[in-house]
């Protein structure tokens, strides 16, 4: 959910220029950095992040500056440059300073300026016109960065989801074996006793059907295949799909984990340590899905 968008554009005498940026975020978390005087502009940025994004931390800046017009009147705040000399003068006296020169006074911020005017209510209202059509503008940009992003991320999310398939499959073919595996060591031991000691052969059945239902594994593969289809059905969904896809990722763990706990085979365990591997890419991936 990463991307970045520009705008820039002049109304009047002001050059205006947006920026809006984006990193991930498990809700929407917007941030307006504006100029004084324009704080009523971050309604705005809301409304139109709220209409394009539902997941991710965006943040957008606005940068004002006076546009140089050829043969405009320059204005020197001779106020400004009064505080100013008033300021150093004890400097200048106690030797610390030198005392101020005129083109080093005029470099000051605020003693030039351009013709005073005042800004008429139409000059706003079309400065303010201006910057929210600018302000869609970024976000459009923004929003096609995050959908080529998005594109990039769907090909990753796909290639996660068919590593999964594939381990579920092997480790159903491991898995299916299990039971009979485990009832074969439970007699094995018991061979092992001694010719002297008795089994009650139904207790050992009722012991042999436990130690069957204990490694039957097949429920948690059936869930991981469900939540692999779940996953790719999101995936190929236009709508947004990041919490839940966050969400399956959380399911996709807890199988791999009751799998891991269940195997009594070497081959078992690491298919399912494989699979919570892919599993925490998938869930990485997830965290840029909007």
């Amino acid at each position: 959910m990463t991307g970045f968008g520009r705008a820039e554009g002049v109304s009047g005498a002001l050059r205006w220029i947006w920026e809006a940026r984006c990193v991930n975020g498990r809700g929407l978390d917007l941030r307006a950095r504006l100029p004084n005087g324009f704080d009523n502009l971050e309604a705005a940025a809301r409304e139109a992040a709220q209409k394009r994004f539902k997941r991710g931390s965006v943040q957008v800046s606005l940068n004002l500056r006076r546009e140089e017009r050829a043969g405009a009147a320059g204005v020197v705040n001779l106020a400004i440059v009064d505080q100013l000399i008033a300021a150093g003068a004890p400097y200048v006296a106690a030797g610390k300073a030198a005392p101020p020169r005129w083109d080093g006074l005029l470099q000051a911020r605020g003693v030039m300026g351009g013709e005073s005017e005042e800004e008429s209510p139409e000059t706003r209202a079309a400065l303010e016109k201006a910057l929210v059509a600018g302000l869609e503008t970024a976000l459009d940009a923004l929003t096609k960065a995050r959908v080529q992003e998005g594109d990039k991320t769907k090909l990753v999310l796909i290639g996660a989801l068919a590593r999964i398939e594939t381990l579920t499959a092997q480790a159903r073919e491991l898995g299916a074996a299990q039971p009979e595996a485990m009832i074969e060591r439970i007699r094995t031991r018991l061979a092992g006793l001694g010719a002297d000691v008795q089994i009650d052969p139904q207790r050992l059945a009722q012991e042999a059907a436990l130690a069957a239902l204990r490694a039957d594994v097949r429920e948690e593969l059936d869930r991981l295949t469900a939540h692999a289809q779940e996953a790719r059905a999101l995936i190929a969904n236009d709508e947004p799909a990041g919490r839940r896809l966050d969400f399956l990722s959380q399911e996709f763990n807890r199988e791999a984990n009751t799998l891991c706990s269940k195997s009594s085979d070497l081959a078992l365990t690491r298919l399912g340590l494989d699979l919570k591997t892919t599993i925490d890419q998938l869930r990485e991936q997830a965290a840029n899905v909007e």
